[in-house]
């Protein structure tokens, strides 16, 4: 196997943010071949319902079945996946479970409202949605880590109905997953994905029942119909391929640093891992590193091609520079392999988590912090946050005016309503003036 060299940029270099706009460039492999197919499902599910979701099932997922009563999974084979998954799965799942629950109780927001001394009140209330759809992807990987993430920040936000979809070509059955279900307390699940899944989600069959939101990661098919539903649903995000980027002084063990970034590598071949260091000298440790550990990656080809094609070894003059580039990218993973990370991440303005200290593996947020590892992607955290227990609330505005505050306010809002011509709303607040 030939080696692997990563590509080094410098950002002394003149052309350096021209070459980081090209390295950061990703295209979704979405097309208007996807993009029509996409539509076509979304109409019939939209249409026939039950029997177009059976009939996408059975040419995508390579299944036999006749009825969406065959593609429901019963709440009591999800019960019996725990116990048919070895212990220290069951235990894992069991502990990752309990971090986030107590992680996620801290974002829960509650209603607040304040009256003022003429007795009108203001405030807000915050409501929990009612039902969500949970998109689990299955095929080549499973992903029970995917179903806690997503469900555990809204069971604590207070939803009651919770949907779980998860495709199972060939009609295999991750028990991980179901267990996972089972340990969260999923309502229902059904043996469906793809976009078929979304529109069913979306727009409820005789089946499904519509949700309010869709959350969960999928493929292209998954993520565009997605996109083309928002607005009849709520959606989590589009998300991108996975990303790190590691700052580096220098001083932690460079094979650690090496399978930090396989660790992102290895999901698939468009993931960026990215290191940024002010030692030329340790970035060619890292690649000495790569170099020798690579062949001993069971996704050898995989980490391969996302290194080659999109990875980077990055020299910058120090750490401000590197904050600076980290600010530019505002990547979806951030470690700070640091001697002081909180003094650098005072500088940090943009990712979507940050790991800090040479002890903080972005492995554990994977799994088991506590934290969401549902996060934004391509750049969109800078405007954008991981998954949460907000995701899951929404909020409404509360305004009672009291009679006093009726005529204090109305003639304010009587005059910006006559500047703008909208008479209507400028009588319906002058009647209620007390003269």
């Amino acid at each position: 196997m030939t080696s692997l060299t990563v590509k080094r940029l410098s950002a002394q270099d003149d052309d350096f943010w021209s070459e980081m706009d090209q390295l950061l460039a990703w295209e979704s492999v979405s097309d208007d071949q996807v993009a029509d197919a996409v539509k076509d499902i979304l109409k019939n599910v939209r249409l026939s319902g039950d029997e177009a979701v059976v009939e996408y099932t059975n040419r995508f997922d390579r299944m036999s079945v006749e009825s969406m009563a065959e593609l429901e999974i019963p709440m009591s084979r999800m019960k019996e996946a725990l116990t048919r998954i070895p212990e220290d799965e069951r235990k894992a799942l069991e502990f990752s479970t309990e971090r986030l629950f107590a992680y996620h109780e801290h974002q829960r927001a509650e209603s607040w409202s304040y009256t003022e001394a003429d007795g009108t009140m203001l405030g807000q209330k915050v409501t929990a949605l009612d039902r969500v759809g949970l998109y689990v992807p299955g095929g080549k990987a499973s992903y029970p880590s995917s179903v806690l993430m997503n469900a555990v920040p809204a069971k604590v936000a207070g939803v009651k109905d919770i949907i779980m979809v998860v495709p199972t070509p060939d009609g295999d059955v991750n028990d991980m997953v179901l267990a996972a279900g089972a340990i969260v307390g999923v309502n229902s699940a059904f043996a469906i994905g793809g976009a078929q899944a979304v529109a069913a989600l979306a727009y409820g069959t005789e089946t499904v029942p519509q949700v309010d939101k869709i959350v969960g990661p999928g493929n292209i098919y998954v993520a565009t119909a997605k996109g083309m539903v928002f607005g009849t649903v709520g959606i989590d995000m589009i998300a991108g391929p996975s990303e790190i980027l590691v700052v580096c002084d220098g001083q932690t063990d460079p094979d650690w640093v090496a399978m930090d970034l396989f660790s992102q590598a290895e999901h698939d071949e468009d993931a960026q891992s990215i290191l940024v260091s002010p030692s030329a000298e340790f970035l060619d440790q890292v690649q000495a590193s790569i170099d020798r550990l690579l062949p001993e990656m069971e996704r050898e080809e995989i980490i391969r091609h996302s290194l080659g094609d999109r990875g980077a070894l990055v020299h910058v003059k120090d750490m401000n520079e590197a904050a600076k580039v980290v600010n530019y990218v505002a990547p979806e993973h951030l470690e700070l392999s640091v001697e002081d990370p909180e003094e650098l991440l005072e500088n940090i303005r943009h990712a979507g988590a940050v790991f800090m200290g040479r002890y903080t593996a972005e492995a554990v947020g994977d799994y088991c912090a506590g934290p969401n590892h549902v996060l934004p992607t391509s750049r969109t955290a800078r405007f954008s946050s991981p998954l949460g227990v907000y995701d899951f609330q929404k909020r409404s505005s509360l305004i009672m005016c009291s009679a006093q505050g009726a005529t204090f306010l109305g003639g304010y809002a009587s005059t910006l309503a006559r500047g703008e011509g909208l008479t209507a709303h400028a009588r319906s607040a002058e009647y209620r003036i007390k003269k």
